[in-house]
């Protein structure tokens, strides 16, 4: 039995998400973590848009899973990743919804990077 809410979003917390025609660039320590054309931007309520980019443009063999979980009543259950060659600001800096909720799920599949955890996002032309 799942004890935990489930949300819908909607005008008192609108999530909107669009594909964002810029390529974008994650980089740390020198390495490009990930680069794509098919980031999606999410915007949620009053919280910055933030680039859920596929794990197809992702190079995972950077990135080590951590035991790391959080719960979203919007989105769903949430799993993190660090990325070693960031060392210790880079614990965690990666996040990711394996099983979103129906209203989210085009972010399956995505996995999204915190900013001041990563040398850069760029969004390039």
């Amino acid at each position: 039995m799942n004890d935990k809410p489930i949300k819908l979003p909607g005008p008192e917390h609108p999530i909107t998400i669009e594909p964002n025609p810029a390529r974008v660039v994650v980089s740390i320590a020198g390495r490009v973590v990930a680069d794509t054309r098919h980031a999606l931007m999410l915007r949620e309520g009053a919280y910055p848009p933030v680039q859920y980019i596929p794990l197809k443009d992702v190079d995972v063999s950077l990135l080590e899973r951590t035991s790391h979980a959080t719960y979203c009543p919007y989105k769903g259950e949430c799993s993190y990743y660090s990325i070693p060659i960031g060392g210790e600001r880079s614990v965690n800096a990666v996040w990711g919804y394996e099983s979103p909720y129906a209203a989210v799920a085009q972010i399956g599949k995505h996995v999204a990077f915190y900013p001041d955890r990563v040398d850069e996002i760029a969004e390039r032309p």
